[in-house]
Formats: structure tokens, C-alpha cells, sequence
């Protein structure tokens, strides 16, 4: 069979196929249905400093061919990922992402101390409201996601970083390098596009939280696009996501120029949708006779 391995940073992943911070929990619940050691890597739930209960619900919304989410970040907090899960995840002998977030500055700073040198790598979720800028998340303008990403990377000795991007901006790609100029070893798109669902009956916004994450096979080509204007504007890896179901999915990603995918929603629909994604680019690759996933990355032409 071809070979699946990528390397990102200097850390290493069996094949590109990595499950998405706030999809997969922590992993245990997956592996109860298959050894999710087969994966790539994973992203865990996102962390913060303390435990957070999240948003009240209801925070999830169906659509055609996407959901909405208002969970809130949800997480027992990175003291008790620590004790409780990262030792797990190590035993599954693959990439642990720890996703990270934070309301200001001195949170980024302390959770990436926190975890440096006890997980693979950092990604930075920046769609978090900053709470000393008036609630503006950290990564709508360019010169606060230089920001976060400097201050979070003097925090770490060891471990690489990677900046989630968020794609309600006015351009991804100037969002991209400002990371890049922060000092960030690499990037992750596309986070949750913004979206509201309204209840015809109540006349009222389904969501408690009134407006919520667009995820879900619907946000596809707006994913892939962005993730290839990013691999143009910048000289570091872009993991890309948004939308993946299936092999052909995280192939478009990757001749786009992504380095690597990272599968959500489908996960909800199909448990088994990462295992069966990697089951079939090792077919694709196959039929086509492709020895090495590497022939594959950024090999659209324009």
C-alpha cells in the first residue's frame, strides 16, 4: 500500500488523518467502537485553564448538510486532562494536539506552559472573545492574532505551534501570515463559519446562545478555498478541514496544498468515518498508482 506518513513540524503522523478539536472528546468513547490508534493524530476538545460548563442549551442545531454548535468549550480544564486523558491518548501511539483557548493574553500563556513538552504539538483556537478588547475574538484582525500567537510561542520551549484560523475575516491568507509573523510553526483551517437557525413556531433563535459554529459537509468549498488562498500566502504547513466526509474530501484538501486534514462532523454522522476516509486513500492512491501521499500535496494546477 502507498505510504500515508506526513510530517508536520517534526512531528510525525502514521497518516494525515486527524480527528478535530471539539468532535472527538478525548478520544475514549471512539475507541470503545474501533482502536483509534489507526489515526493520525487527534486534537483534543478545547482546553482552557479552568473547567468550563459551557453554553446553556439548546447549543446544537441541525441543517442540510451542517450543524450549528454553541457549546461554550465545554472541557474539564488542562490540570485534568493531564491527570486524566493525555496518558491514554500516549498509549494509542499517536499525535496529540492539544486545542487551546483562552479570554486573554496571560490565559494562552499559561495553558501553553502548562503543556509544553507533555503533547505533540499546540493549536491555538482564537475564536474565543477577547475579554479586555470588548469581546472581539482574538483572531478576527491580523494584529491581534500576531499577538496571541507571539505571546503563546515565547511560552513554549519545546512544542510546536499551530494557529487555528478562524474564516469570518475579511481575508484568511493576511490572517495567516500575521500567525506566521507571530512566530506560529504552523496553521489549521478552516474553525466554524457563523450562523443562526431561528425556530418558526417560537419565533425565537434555536440556540440558546442565539448564533452558533456552521460545520458539516455544506462548508466544503468554502474550506478548500480558503485553504488553498492560505497555501499561497504562507511559507509554514496548513492543516486543512471544514467539511470532510470521505477520501475524495481530504484529497481536494490536500492538492489544495494542505499537509494534512482534520475530520469533525462527519464523525457524528458515521463513528467510523476516519477509519474509513484512511481505508480509502490508501484505494485512491492505489488505483492510481501513487507510491507516496507526498505525490499528492499540492498538486492542484491552476
Amino acid at each position: 500500500m502507498a505510504n500515508l506518513k506526513v510530517s508536520i513540524c517534526g512531528v510525525e503522523f502514521k497518516n494525515p488523518v486527524i480527528a478535530a478539536s471539539g468532535t472527538f472528546g478525548f478520544g475514549r468513547e471512539y475507541n470503545e467502537i474501533y482502536d483509534i490508534g489507526v489515526l493520525g493524530g487527534i486534537s483534543t476538545k478545547g482546553l482552557t485553564l479552568e473547567p468550563r460548563l459551557g453554553n446553556p442549551t439548546p447549543r446544537i442545531a441541525e441543517g442540510h448538510g451542517v450543524i450549528l454548535n454553541a457549546v461554550g468549550l465545554q472541557n474539564p480544564g488542562v490540570d485534568a486532562f493531564l491527570q486524566d486523558d493525555l496518558a491514554f491518548l500516549k498509549s494509542k501511539n499517536i499525535a496529540v494536539i492539544a486545542n487551546v483557548a483562552g479570554k486573554t493574553l496571560d490565559d494562552y500563556a499559561g495553558i501553553c506552559g502548562k503543556l509544553d513538552g507533555k503533547v505533540d504539538m499546540i493549536e491555538l483556537n482564537i475564536s474565543c472573545p477577547n475579554v479586555k478588547c470588548g469581546g472581539m475574538a482574538f483572531g478576527i484582525r491580523p494584529d491581534s492574532v500576531e499577538e496571541v500567537t507571539r505571546v503563546s510561542k515565547a511560552a513554549l520551549q519545546t512544542t510546536p505551534l499551530m494557529v487555528k484560523l478562524s474564516p469570518n475575516v475579511e481575508s484568511i491568507a493576511a490572517n495567516a501570515l500575521a500567525a506566521q509573523k507571530g512566530g506560529a510553526d504552523a496553521v489549521s483551517l478552516i474553525n466554524t463559519l457563523t450562523g443562526m437557525v431561528v425556530d418558526i413556531e417560537k419565533r425565537r433563535p434555536l440556540l440558546a446562545n442565539v448564533t452558533g459554529g456552521v460545520s458539516g459537509a455544506g462548508i466544503k468549498p468554502i474550506a478548500v478555498r480558503m485553504v488553498w488562498e492560505t497555501c499561497r500566502a504562507v511559507d509554514i504547513p496548513v492543516v486543512g478541514m471544514g467539511g470532510i466526509t470521505c477520501a475524495e474530501d481530504a484529497l481536494e484538501f490536500m492538492m489544495a496544498g494542505a499537509a494534512a486534514v482534520q475530520v469533525g462532523t462527519a464523525n457524528f454522522t458515521d463513528p467510523c468515518a476516519m477509519p474509513k476516509i484512511i481505508d480509502g486513500l490508501h484505494a485512491w492512491l492505489d488505483a492510481h498508482g501513487i507510491a507516496d501521499i507526498a505525490e499528492v500535496c499540492g498538486a492542484m494546477r491552476v
